[in-house]
């Protein structure tokens, strides 16, 4: 399918590594000039490299952290100074410490809030004005927990709900020019996963990593984690043309996993 979006210019954040270079890597196989964003310049390389190989359209490394407003107003100028603009803002963060609410120190607290909330609300007021000129879109990468809450991640349970109600906002304030949607990712073989797996494995939760990875993927109706590919095309997807009907939702993508009606 031809997702109509070759030539347009997109910013996706902490895409060195994850679901947000996937998701990097999805829209630049369609021909979109993408801006790619991490803290580590090496990785970011590394990343570019990599999207490259399938890209048909540009890829440009910026590094800036998100918890950093001068950061994030450089990450948006550089990005209209390469591209001309921006029509298509993809999201995407990393994800905070996990363990139980009563083990988790106020200041995480804040550094989640940060990191997950503020870096979209800053990110949205900064390229607002460039997706309204001619249309353009946002997808937001939170997580399944917005919808049902996950042993050990009280923080990403809590801290994203804001992402979206945030995204619902304003699928109706920046209507009918900007549509913005949410991808709910579930178990994905990332690096995150891995992290999170690690951690149960020192909170002596399971017995090693091995059995961790059996058990998250047995638990998916369709058999196994997801590629991080899977949830990139969903991106591309939601940012072209042909989802033009589709605004202010979240979509989970979890092959079936979660046990939520809606």
């Amino acid at each position: 399918m031809d997702l109509q979006i070759a030539g347009n210019a997109a910013l996706v954040t902490a895409s060195s590594s994850g679901l947000g270079k996937a998701s990097a890597t999805a829209l630049a196989r369609e021909g979109v000039d993408v801006v790619i964003n991490g803290r580590d310049e090496e990785r970011l390389l590394e990343a570019k490299a990599d999207i490259e190989e399938t890209a048909m359209g540009t890829v440009h490394p910026v590094v800036a952290d998100l918890t950093e407003p001068d950061d994030i107003e450089r990450l948006i100028a550089e990005t209209v100074d390469e591209f001309g603009g921006i029509d298509h803002l993809v999201t995407s963060a990393g994800g905070p410490p996990s363990g139980p609410f009563l083990e988790i120190p106020e200041e995480e607290w804040y550094a989640a809030y940060d990191l997950l909330v503020m870096s979209v609300v800053r990110l949205v007021k900064e390229a607002a004005p460039y997706l309204q000129e001619d249309g353009g879109t946002i997808v937001t990468i939170t997580s399944r927990s917005v919808k049902e809450a996950i042993d050990a991640l009280v923080l990403s349970n809590a801290v994203r709900m804001g992402v979206i109600g945030l995204g619902k906002t304003l699928s109706k304030e920046l209507a009918p020019a900007v549509r913005v949607n949410s991808v709910l990712p579930g178990m994905h073989e990332t690096a995150r996963v891995e992290e999170l797996i690690d951690q149960a494995v020192e909170r002596g939760e399971v017995d090693s990593v091995e059995e961790a990875k059996e058990a998250r993927g047995s638990s998916v109706p369709l058999g196994r984690m997801g590629d991080p590919i899977e949830l990139g095309n969903t991106v591309a997807f939601l940012s072209s043309p042909c989802s033009g009907y589709i605004t202010g939702v979240a979509i989970p993508i979890d092959g079936g996993s979660g046990q939520s009606n809606l």
